[in-house]
Protein backbone atom coordinates (compact mmCIF):
# COMPACT_ATOMS: atom_id res chain seq x y z
CA UNK A 1 0.00 0.00 0.00
CA UNK A 2 2.92 2.40 1.19
CA UNK A 3 4.62 1.64 -2.17
CA UNK A 4 1.41 3.22 -4.18
CA UNK A 5 0.51 6.01 -1.95
CA UNK A 6 4.30 7.11 -2.26
CA UNK A 7 4.14 6.57 -6.40
CA UNK A 8 1.04 9.02 -6.53
CA UNK A 9 2.75 11.60 -4.33
CA UNK A 10 5.73 11.28 -6.56
CA UNK A 11 3.54 11.88 -9.44
CA UNK A 12 0.97 14.51 -8.68
CA UNK A 13 3.80 16.43 -6.11
CA UNK A 14 3.56 19.66 -8.64
CA UNK A 15 -0.02 19.73 -8.47
CA UNK A 16 -0.30 19.49 -4.39
CA UNK A 17 2.70 21.42 -3.73
CA UNK A 18 1.55 24.32 -5.20
CA UNK A 19 -1.52 25.21 -3.42
CA UNK A 20 -0.03 24.36 -0.56
CA UNK A 21 2.98 26.65 -0.52
CA UNK A 22 0.55 29.33 -1.56
CA UNK A 23 -1.76 28.74 1.39
CA UNK A 24 1.73 28.60 3.85
CA UNK A 25 2.34 32.18 2.34
CA UNK A 26 -1.10 33.70 2.22
CA UNK A 27 -0.73 32.76 5.91
CA UNK A 28 2.50 34.08 7.14
CA UNK A 29 1.92 37.01 5.02
CA UNK A 30 -1.00 38.32 7.02
CA UNK A 31 0.33 37.12 10.48
CA UNK A 32 2.79 39.10 9.66
CA UNK A 33 1.42 41.98 8.62
CA UNK A 34 -1.14 41.32 11.95
CA UNK A 35 1.85 41.35 14.11
CA UNK A 36 3.58 44.66 12.49
CA UNK A 37 0.38 46.28 12.12
CA UNK A 38 -0.64 49.19 9.90
CA UNK A 39 2.41 50.44 8.44
CA UNK A 40 2.92 54.42 9.69
CA UNK A 41 3.54 57.02 6.75
CA UNK A 42 7.62 57.68 6.05
CA UNK A 43 8.71 61.07 5.91
CA UNK A 44 10.40 62.32 2.86
CA UNK A 45 14.05 62.36 3.57
CA UNK A 46 16.06 65.09 2.29
CA UNK A 47 19.04 64.64 0.25
CA UNK A 48 22.59 65.70 0.99
CA UNK A 49 22.48 68.01 -1.81
CA UNK A 50 19.29 70.15 0.05
CA UNK A 51 20.49 69.86 3.27
CA UNK A 52 23.57 71.34 2.16
CA UNK A 53 21.45 73.85 0.60
CA UNK A 54 19.93 74.79 3.47
CA UNK A 55 22.73 74.87 5.67
CA UNK A 56 24.49 77.35 3.17
CA UNK A 57 21.41 79.52 3.10
CA UNK A 58 21.25 79.53 6.88
CA UNK A 59 24.59 80.71 7.06
CA UNK A 60 24.71 83.73 4.49
CA UNK A 61 21.41 84.76 6.27
CA UNK A 62 23.30 86.42 9.22
CA UNK A 63 25.75 87.75 6.85
CA UNK A 64 26.10 91.40 4.85
CA UNK A 65 26.36 90.26 1.47
CA UNK A 66 27.90 93.45 0.21
CA UNK A 67 31.19 93.17 2.80
CA UNK A 68 33.21 91.07 0.84
CA UNK A 69 36.96 90.79 0.01
CA UNK A 70 38.70 92.18 -2.96
CA UNK A 71 40.22 90.06 -4.89
CA UNK A 72 43.52 91.44 -4.43
CA UNK A 73 43.37 90.41 -0.88
CA UNK A 74 42.44 86.96 -1.69
CA UNK A 75 45.30 87.04 -3.50
CA UNK A 76 47.46 87.47 -0.88
CA UNK A 77 46.40 85.03 1.14
CA UNK A 78 46.54 81.84 -1.10
CA UNK A 79 49.07 79.21 -0.40
CA UNK A 80 51.97 79.26 -2.75
CA UNK A 81 52.49 76.37 -4.92
CA UNK A 82 55.53 73.94 -4.44
CA UNK A 83 56.79 74.76 -7.96
CA UNK A 84 56.70 78.77 -7.34
CA UNK A 85 59.17 78.62 -4.16
CA UNK A 86 62.23 79.11 -5.93
CA UNK A 87 61.34 82.31 -7.74
CA UNK A 88 61.76 85.58 -6.62
CA UNK A 89 58.73 87.37 -5.00
CA UNK A 90 57.22 90.54 -6.65
CA UNK A 91 58.36 93.35 -4.42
Amino acid sequence: MWPVVWTAMRTYAPYVTFPVALVVGAVGYHLEWFIRGTPKPQEEEKSILELREERKLQEQAGRDSTQVLSLKDKLEFTPKAALNRNRPEKS
